[in-house]
């Protein structure tokens, strides 16, 4: 018998969750997803990381199919902004480190230091943030020198699993036009959609979701259902009563006030990155769209009233807020203890969600769903294919977790009570001895998160550098090196980026013939 699964609840996360459900199983599934009129996507501008581009690929969708459709751009970095001090700016490029004579150029950089800049001495991608350039010439091809794109699609869909280079760049989209266009997809794929509000859930003996109650459809039933209703979590939280681990205890802000900016880009250009700006009480997101700028203040309320996180962000955006509509944010920051409980897997908001300092919302989401396909239930509903699936999105949640502690606890910035305190909350017991272990020999996969959270020990290297305030030494034997080879290639990244810069289009111009 064919089986069903219900999805409750639209937006991102459900269209993602849907869509990616009837590609894999095509019409061995059923899939319906019910969502309520009432409840809209946040939709403040979304980031992502550069393995969403295995979300669309698996979708059969090509950039030209989905990016004119959703206000997209490229986005090749995280650029931050006053966290060691303020005026200083570093990046956190989609860009692998290089290797000279089996040392990492990072720790070659602590040695010779040709610049301060770490970023734009070992890397590529900051110049072309810096120059608001393209990562792709206008005929087409792709800037990075050692990433080499498949002309024709592969026999199989690739997964977050086959990432195993790094794709040097994600995007930025409108998620609301996102969750119309893959709404549009899913239906004219068989997906059923139920515009309806569920006004009560309905257990079965065995603690089981036996069907959902909509206020004009009546009963509907699943074998499978996924909780897509957000911070609400009305199946997972609400009905079935799974326990929520809050991470407030290390990552405390959870509030935000967003705005919409209208941007002119043609005169303004389009920086391909996400720009995360450190405050008082927080720090602001800037993520740059076709047609406007999505911004917005992440801030801990305990140490901010929204009436001040609001001022703060129209301060900072200038006379262009002036008019603008704010929107306020509850965060639930944290996760539920078990993602997967009976026939109900949590996805998105609904199972875990932590600040989007580092564009994690919608990874994480991918990989809920990826992990569902991979442990999907059979007729026995065998509570180890749960187990597994529980343990994968776990770790996956906990390793950004400990990804963004670094954030706060490697920042040199200490000027109030907000980021004295974060250099004194807990930490997991490993992620302190690792950052015991940094300051002898930078990250690297011996002494980071052991895991899969998508994170690579590339990454914690540019914040562990670039954040300022954890006491960071070359390893010894550098000294003992030849260092001519590594000056060399310091040198020759910054041939080959003042090279790009030459050849390569604003990103401003590339997507306007795009379109």
């Amino acid at each position: 018998m064919k089986q069903s699964v219900v999805v409750l609840g639209g937006g991102t996360a459900g269209w993602m969750a849907s869509a990616y459900l009837r590609a894999a199983f095509g019409d061995n599934i059923d899939v319906t997803v019910v969502e309520s009129r009432r409840i809209g996507t946040i939709g403040v501008g979304e980031a992502t990381f550069s393995t969403v581009r295995h979300f669309f690929d698996y979708l059969g969708l090509s950039e030209s199919d989905w990016m004119p459709e959703c206000n997209a751009t490229y986005k090749l970095a995280v650029r931050l902004e006053d966290w060691r001090a303020p005026g200083d700016v570093f990046y956190h490029p989609f860009e692998r480190m290089r290797v000279v004579d089996g040392v990492p150029l990072t720790d070659w950089w602590q040695r010779i230091r040709p610049t301060e800049r770490f970023d734009r001495d070992c890397f590529l991608i900051p110049w072309l943030c810096d120059a608001k350039a393209s990562p792709r010439h206008l005929d087409g091809r792709l800037f990075e020198q050692d990433f080499a794109e498949e002309q024709d699609r592969p026999l199989y869909r690739t997964t977050l699993a086959e990432q195993n280079t790094q794709f040097p760049y994600a995007y930025h989209f409108d998620a609301s036009l996102l969750a119309d266009f893959l709404t549009r997809y899913a239906v004219e794929r068989g997906v059923r959609q139920i515009i309806d509000d569920v006004v009560d859930v309905r257990l079965d003996e065995r603690g089981w979701i036996d069907h959902l109650v909509t206020g004009e459809h009546g009963e509907v039933r699943a074998d499978l259902y996924v909780d897509c209703s957000g911070f609400r979590s009305r199946l997972l939280g609400q009905a079935l009563q799974e326990p929520f681990i809050s991470f407030r205890d290390s990552l405390p802000n959870d509030r935000a006030v967003a705005l919409r900016v209208p941007v002119d880009t043609a005169v303004e250009g389009i920086r391909p990155c996400t720009t995360a700006t450190a405050q008082d009480a927080g720090w602001i997101w800037t993520i740059p769209l076709l047609d406007r700028i999505g911004t917005g203040y992440v801030y801990a309320a305990d140490y901010c009233e929204p009436e001040e996180a609001e001022r703060v962000l129209r301060e900072f955006v200038g006379p262009a807020a002036d008019e603008l509509e704010a929107n306020h944010i509850r965060m639930r920051i944290g996760r539920s203890q078990r993602a997967w409980v009976n026939n109900c897997v949590g996805i998105g908001l609904s199972a875990g969600f932590v600040e989007p300092l580092q564009s994690t919302g919608i990874f994480l989401i991918q990989h809920a769903i990826e992990q569902l396909v991979r442990y999907f239930p059979g007729t026995d509903r065998s509570p180890v294919l749960r187990e597994g699936y529980n343990l994968s999105v776990a770790r996956a949640i906990e390793g950004v977790r400990e990804f963004l502690i670094l954030h706060y606890r490697g920042a040199a910035r200490a000027d109030n009570d907000y980021w004295r305190d974060a250099k004194q909350r807990p930490v997991p017991d490993d992620m302190a001895r690792r950052l015991e272990q940094w300051q002898g020999k930078l990250p690297d996969n011996d002494t980071t998160y052991p895991y899969y959270h998508a994170f690579e020990p590339y990454s914690y290297v540019c914040m562990a550098l670039g954040l300022g305030g954890i006491p960071l030494h070359h390893p010894p034997a550098l000294d003992l090196f030849d260092a001519g080879r590594a000056k060399h290639e310091l040198n020759r990244v910054r041939d080959q980026a003042q090279a790009l810069l030459k050849a390569l289009p604003s990103q401003a111009e590339y997507l306007s013939r795009q379109r």
